[in-house]
């Protein structure tokens, strides 16, 4: 039988909540990737050149350090990863995560949370940067899906 690790990061509680439900419909366990430093109002404003994510995004070699580790990635037969979408593509703190654990062999599935971009250009730069990995499908989520929407997506 599959074990199932549905993870996630999320700077406002949206992606949050997708993972929650994620986790509801289809079982497994949940894990936060919690930044060490958490994302204040003003390091997410997207319009100063300044804030904290535009200059860690301006950087993609930048990986902002995690808080907290899977114990036991190598229990899971699949993993979902969340993420809200940061100027059309992942967080580089997802890169943290993904560098920071060994997903070879994995089944792996993404969703991200966006209220206009799409998940195409966050899978293609994922599968692209680990191409060794078996990254599968996305999925784009605004916050207000019903979990009938999440299982159809799924299956």
């Amino acid at each position: 039988m599959s074990k199932t690790l549905v993870t996630y990061f999320s700077a406002t509680g949206t992606t949050k909540k997708v993972a929650e439900n994620i986790k509801e419909v289809i079982g497994g366990d949940l894990f936060e990737i919690e930044p060490v430093e958490k994302y204040t109002d003003a390091d997410l404003d997207w319009s100063s050149k300044t804030s904290r994510s535009t200059i860690e995004m301006q950087d993609k070699s930048f990986r902002p350090p995690v808080k907290n580790k899977v114990e036991n990635i190598d229990n899971y037969d699949t993993v979902l990863i969340g993420f809200p979408v940061w100027w059309y593509t992942a967080p580089t703190i997802i890169n943290t995560f993904v560098e920071e654990n060994n997903l070879e062999g994995k089944k792996i599935y993404l969703f991200c949370t966006s209220g206009g971009s799409k998940i195409d250009k966050c899978l293609e730069n994922l599968q692209k940067d680990y191409s060794n990995l078996n990254i599968i499908s996305g999925k784009t989520f605004t916050g207000r899906e019903e979990k009938e929407e999440i299982l159809d997506w799924l299956n």
